[in-house]
């Protein structure tokens, strides 16, 4: 028996509920004009402002379903809170990244908060949700893996070079280039550890992505009209297809109890 309740239920999820295989298929009948995009990217990047240009063009160009398009990257914590009727002090117990489940436990057994897997899976609840709704753009929280059963997305990794990163962070930031790199590695290694734990994939695999662009040299809204020109070459690609995969189960049917955590 572990000697802290609660460390034998953390997941990979998608290891076990989500399938990564050929899914079955049904017939096409219609083909609403529905769009949504995850953006999974390194540190410095250029993620949000990438977003907000690309969430411009779509509404401009009339892309999507009609009515205004939706980011989320940092404020998907506050969108889960508020879904799942919870208290907004537990913002600061959802970083991405993997808590320590020895702190975890002791946490849970103190009752600071709720176990770090259960605040994941409501995370993940939310975004099959508003992925579902579509005009929308979701940044990281390997919104990709938990989404990529629904045949209206398009993801895509944004990368650069480690200088490049490091230039963008100290003028957004005011650091110096030693404190901005240091913040670079500590973000990016708590997403990969984040990607791995709950999800038990590797997030720079190129596979898990319909595009991967490097932002050297674009700026935001470069970098927003390639995704949005991919984004519908895909569409009309998917509209002339026969078969669709079918969309992934609701993440509320999840099964994470008894699943045990994969090795650090």
């Amino acid at each position: 028996m572990s000697t802290f309740p609660g460390l034998e239920k953390c997941p990979p999820f998608l290891s076990t509920e989500y399938h990564h295989g050929p899914r079955p298929a049904r017939p096409v009948t219609e083909r609403p004009a529905k769009l949504a995009v995850t953006l999974s990217r390194q540190t410095g990047c250029g993620a949000h402002a990438v977003g907000e240009e690309l969430s411009h063009y779509f509404e401009a160009h009339g892309i999507g379903h009609p009515g205004p398009w939706r980011l989320y990257d940092r404020n998907l914590v506050e969108k889960t809170l508020e879904d799942h009727h919870l208290p907004g002090r537990l913002a600061r117990f959802m970083p991405e990244d993997r808590v320590s489940p020895v702190i975890d436990a002791v946490d849970e057994l103190l009752g600071t908060h709720p176990p770090s897997w259960l605040l994941v899976k409501q995370i993940t609840e939310t975004v099959v949700v508003l992925a579902e709704h579509g005009n929308v753009i979701l940044i990281g929280r390997g919104a990709n893996l938990i989404t990529r059963g629904l045949d209206h997305l398009v993801h895509v990794r944004l990368v650069a070079s480690l200088e490049t990163r490091v230039q963008r962070v100290r003028q957004l930031q005011g650091l110096d280039k030693h404190a901005a790199l240091d913040f670079i590695r500590k973000e990016d290694s708590g997403r990969r550890r984040y990607f791995k734990t709950y999800f038990g994939r590797d997030l720079e695999d190129a596979l898990l992505y319909d595009l991967v662009l490097n932002t050297d040299h674009l700026d935001a809204g470069e970098a927003a009209r390639i995704i949005a020109e991919m984004a519908l070459a895909m569409q009309k690609h998917r509209s002339t297809q026969v078969q669709v995969p079918l969309a992934v189960a609701a993440a509320a049917t999840m099964r994470v109890e008894g699943q045990r955590a994969s090795p650090a």
